[in-house]
């Protein structure tokens, strides 16, 4: 995906009929960074990534779509997981459109209540014999059933295996109390519902995150589980 990506962003400049130094100055970057891009030769960051669409008058999603080789199945081994924890079917549904639309194929794990999230990560219950890694990203919503996010959040940064989790907060409202005790606890970030990858893109932007592309003709289904 690399090198494909490399590809495209160099297709639209000469489309554009700009420079690099041109490219890189309308993306606040580096002419190096971008050259490196362009050779293939560096991971791209989500926030990259969202300043040359914008550079290149482009979509995020029509940029990550125009990277995904035709054919290609995605790396799953080399994927990050993120746990989405959301008790609201309609925005569940959202947030898995809006990561369809953007290609992004990592796995993606729902837990529909604060129980069923603490159980997942704490490998009790009926994920007891969960094997694999953890997710390195948790979407946590804070207005949930059994436990509620505020709660699910301290626990976490209560145990020594999930202390140091990324979390990023999903509200309905950023004008919400409980986003200010989230802070303190230490959340990435909060995004305000519904989900678009260009918000997940900016919250996540410092994050050592890796992510990969499905191919168009796959890109109707479901990530995750």
């Amino acid at each position: 995906m690399q090198n494909r990506l490399a590809a495209v962003v160099k297709s639209y400049r000469q489309k554009l009929g700009i420079t690099q130094e041109e490219l890189a100055w309308r993306a606040s970057m580096h002419r190096t960074y971008l050259a490196d891009i362009e050779r293939g030769a560096r991971n791209i960051t989500l926030r990259s990534i969202e300043n040359l669409a914008q550079a290149l008058q482009l979509s995020i999603e029509g940029l990550l779509a125009g990277a995904a080789a035709p054919g290609a199945e995605p790396a799953r081994g080399a994927c990050d997981e993120v746990l989405l924890v959301e008790d609201d079917p309609a925005d569940i549904e959202l947030t898995l459109r809006a990561f369809r639309r953007a290609k992004f194929s990592n796995k993606l794990t729902v837990a529909r209540d604060g129980a069923e999230a603490l159980a997942y990560l704490f490998r009790t219950g009926r994920h007891a014999k969960r094997t694999g890694g953890q997710p390195q990203l948790v979407l946590l919503d804070l207005g949930l059933p059994k436990v509620s996010g505020l709660e699910v959040l301290r626990q976490m940064r209560a145990n020594p295996a999930t202390m140091a989790m990324p979390v990023v907060v999903l509200t309905a409202s950023g004008e919400d109390d409980s986003i200010l005790e989230c802070s303190r606890l230490g959340t990435v970030n909060y995004i305000v519902k519904p989900i678009d990858f260009g918000s997940f893109a900016r919250v996540t932007s410092k994050l050592h995150f890796n992510w990969t592309l499905s191919a168009p003709e796959t890109a109707g289904r479901a990530p995750g589980n």
